[in-house]
Formats: structure tokens, sequence, C-alpha cells
């Protein structure tokens, strides 16, 4: 595979940008000896096989992915949009790269696997997979989401049972049903649901006569957001990651 359309397919900018930069000596190639310096590279037609690849451009270090698989710890205060209208775009919080792969279809960049509220705080899937984002976001493939949920008032067991037995929603006829309500104190609980309507939380709670005052997303399938993740940051997926999202 060319330098140029390795830089192309990681979201450095277009083919001419890409071999713009290997021409001015901006790409260095790691070889497979983790201990050695890169070694620049000036041509931008030069053949690279892409597996386990490792380059620096423009001084920053990159890891070649065929596709994009990154999960990132939302903070509240942003919006899952590119376009936002009040608040920044989570997408600010990715690399450049990461925003400008292309894709098929006339997107650019990764896209999220569902969208999280602006005062929704947790764990959110990024990819430009299309067939990924389809099997963790659709309601039809059931994938459970586990939310942490501060309330108002204490919970009472009723409420619980309502939950679990399923509640009206105004849009639609049909209730809505919670797939585990554990309750870890009075006024915290952890709803699993394995759909997605518009603030469906929120008003399954409200429904039960409670209020949401604090909502946190920590584990999507069977992949949890980890301990050490702060708000912002953002990581690949592990094999082991996948693995764990693939067994839903």
């Amino acid at each position: 595979m060319q330098l140029q359309e390795i830089l192309y397919s990681q979201g450095f900018g277009t083919r001419r940008v890409c071999a713009g930069l290997v021409q001015q000596g901006w790409v260095q190639l790691y070889g497979t000896d983790a201990t050695e310096p890169p070694v620049p590279c000036t041509d931008a037609l030069q053949e690279v096989n892409p597996e386990g690849l490792r380059l620096r451009v423009q001084g920053v270090d990159w890891e070649y992915h065929a596709k994009a698989y990154v999960m990132l710890h939302k903070p509240a205060g942003t919006e899952c949009s590119q376009k936002p209208s009040a608040y920044p775009s989570i997408y600010t919080l990715l690399p450049a790269p990461l925003r400008q792969r292309p894709c098929k279809g006339g997107l650019q960049g990764v896209q999220a696997v569902g969208r999280l509220d602006q005062d929704t705080t947790g764990l959110l899937l990024l990819s430009d997979d299309g067939q990924f984002i389809h099997r963790l976001s659709s309601p039809k493939k059931h994938v459970p989401k586990v939310y942490r949920v501060q309330l108002k008032h204490a919970i009472a067991p009723a409420q619980v049972q309502q939950l679990l037995a399923g509640v009206v929603l105004d849009d639609d006829p049909r209730p809505v049903q919670a797939a585990a309500c554990d309750v870890l104190a009075p006024t915290t609980i952890d709803l699993t649901l394995t759909q997605g309507k518009y603030h469906q939380v929120k008003r399954m709670v409200a429904a039960v006569g409670n209020r949401v005052e604090g909502l946190h997303r920590w584990r999507m399938g069977a992949l949890a957001l980890p301990a050490e993740m702060a708000p912002g940051q953002w990581r690949w997926l592990t094999p082991a990651d996948l693995a764990l999202l693939v067994a839903v």
C-alpha cells in the first residue's frame, strides 16, 4: 500500500496533502524494533505494509488502524453532534485524524454509536465501521446499556417494579421496560436498558414519580468504562474490548 494512501486512510488529509507531508519530511516510519527511532521518508509512493505500522506525522505518533474503534469518556456540557447548537461538540475532544478519516456515503470521520444528552456523562463509543455502529445501536439487537442514575427522591419498591414492568411514554403507546434495576442506595440506581429512545431514562423515571438529578452511562454490553479514564479522555478499543462487545 502506498504511503500516501495509508496517510489518507488514517485521516491526515487529501491524497495531495498527504503526499506533501511526505515530501516535506513530516512523515517517519518506525521499524519492528520499538527501541529504534523512526526513519524519515520522502517518497509518497513508497510501498509499505500497513499491518502493525507505526508512524510519526508532524511529530505525533500514530498507529495504523484499518477501521477506527474508540471509546470516549463523555464529560457533561458537551453535545454528541458535529454541529452542536448550544454546547461544545464531543468531536472536538478527538484528534484531527479521527475527525477527518474518509468514509463511505459522504460522511467524514468517526461517528458516535448512539447519543448521550448534553448533561449525561460516561461511556461513548465511536467508529467509522457502519456495521459495527448499527449492531450496537439498533434496538433490534438488544445491546444492554447500564446507567448510574442519581435520583431526587429515595426510590420506592413500587417504583422499581414499575420500571421493570414497563411504563408508557408520551410518544409511544407501547410500554418500555428496564431490563434490570439495581438499587445501590436510596437515591442511586443502576438502570439497564436495551432501547435508545429520546431522554429515555429521564422520562421513565419521571413516569414513576421521581426525577433524575445525575446520569452516567458506565457500561455497554460487557464493556465497562475504565475507572482510570478521566472525563474528556479517549483511547482505542483493544481486541479484548471488541471481544466483549462481539459477545453481546
